[in-house]
């Protein structure tokens, strides 16, 4: 699965315009009818990837993705980019609980331990296979994204603490396990001379860099946005480009100075939280908007890179290896961590079974895609491929379900009982 070439010729041009047609179009149906289909739990992730699916088969597809690696892989880390700085800014949402909901546990003990598993899984399905290389592969198919299940997210008959404690790990999980992800396959594509000393040098440099201009620009961001909306010169509208400009403004400076980019900007999110809130609750609309359509496009792409590596056919070591990481890797860490704590049976397992993968999987197997040999590609892009394609039918139609059980089931807790769970 070699990337092509970018070509700036007229048959080039009308692929490019045929692609702009058919997103834009399924994105105008897919907002017409978005409620009546999440009742039957089709959701918007399911059309775009299902549509990349039909569009880009067979050997005359409609719409062929026809670009340049470095552009595509610039294009894929801006997604991440925008994405990291939204889920930061999740929290805020939270802070009405009155207490911690599990995000300690989950991202302290159970997502390290799930990633084990994970590598586990794989040395046990695929023997031989180099353990840098599973290590990597369970970076990409771990991280959960509750995107392909929103509408159970906002759902208000599932209690507001396992929603809370769901979206806090997703937003982040993947800002953690990123700079990890960018050291393991600088050990596989390295050079000979590269120690693995070197790497992590880095790795740690890069992160560390992202952390000093996350945290600087997320902090002058914020107190020029506060100064502005104090002072009565910055206007609503204005506020919300400001939160649209800030993640791009730094993953571009983050990069040019030798940071990670999605540190970068999961950092100045952190840091921007709080202000945007007190700016309005209208503040982040539209950088919300934006990483939203963003994502759909990646769908997209995951739909046609799906197409591409199960042209061969997928094998049941794929297969088992997808329904293990969704199943025994997630839920038993996941379980066992919030095992004590003041959450119900009932939503801990609720917890344990929604760890749904979309589109941060994507893009890291996309980034795989680019940077790795090309059999390595082709194994992360697979595996990922079933992965997201088991998550997205096993938990979009488990979610109305759930969600129906809770309703019937008294409620014995309130959206604000504060909790004693770390």
């Amino acid at each position: 699965m070699s990337a092509p070439s970018l070509s700036l010729s007229s048959a080039a041009l009308r692929v490019a315009v045929i692609a702009l047609l058919v997103l834009m179009s399924l994105l105008l149906l897919w907002s017409l009818v978005s409620d009546r289909l999440a009742r039957w739990s089709v959701t918007a992730p399911i059309m775009f990837a299902a549509t990349g699916i039909m569009f880009s088969g067979g050997d005359d597809p409609l719409v062929m993705l026809d670009v340049d690696a470095h552009t595509f892989q610039r294009a894929v880390e801006l997604v991440l980019a925008v994405m990291l700085f939204t889920d930061a800014t999740e929290a805020r949402d939270y802070v009405r609980l009155r207490g911690p909901v599990g995000g300690v546990r989950l991202l302290g003990i159970a997502l390290p331990v799930s990633i084990g598993l994970a590598v586990l899984a794989g040395a046990l399905v695929f023997p031989g296979t180099g353990w840098w290389l599973l290590t990597v592969t369970a970076l990409v198919v771990m991280p959960m994204d509750l995107a392909p299940v929103l509408m159970f997210l906002r759902d208000r008959r599932v209690p507001l603490r396992a929603r809370a404690a769901l979206n806090i790990e997703g937003g982040f999980n993947d800002g953690l396990i990123s700079p990890l992800f960018v050291f393991c396959v600088a050990n596989i594509v390295s050079a000979e001379g590269d120690s693995v000393a070197d790497l992590l040098l880095s790795a740690l440099k890069g992160a560390v860099y992202a952390t000093i201009v996350g945290t600087v620009l997320g902090y002058l961001a914020s107190r020029l946005v506060r100064w502005g909306k104090e002072s009565g010169w910055a206007e609503p509208a204005g506020l919300r480009f400001a939160g649209l400009a800030l993640p791009f403004l730094t993953y571009a400076a983050s990069v040019l100075l030798g940071g990670n980019g999605f540190v970068a900007a999961f950092v100045a999110g952190l840091w921007y939280a709080h202000t945007a809130s007190e700016a309005g609750g209208d503040a982040l609309d539209l950088v919300q908007d934006t990483s939203h359509l963003m994502a759909l496009a990646t769908w997209y792409v995951f739909g046609a890179l799906t197409t591409e590596a199960f042209s061969d056919g997928v094998s049941f070591g794929v297969v088992a290896y997808a329904f293990l990481v969704l199943t025994v890797a997630r839920f038993v860490p996941v379980v066992a961590s919030l095992t004590g704590t003041s959450f119900t049976r009932a939503e801990r397992a609720v917890i344990g079974w929604f760890g749904p993968r979309g589109v941060t999987s994507i893009v890291f197997a996309v980034l795989a895609y680019i940077e790795l040999p090309e059999s390595d590609a082709n194994f992360v892009v697979k595996v990922t491929a079933a992965t997201v394609l088991l998550s997205v039918v096993l938990h979009g139609v488990t979610a109305e379900p759930v969600a129906r059980w809770f309703a019937r089931r008294p409620r014995g807790e309130q959206p604000n009982t504060a909790l004693s769970t770390a």
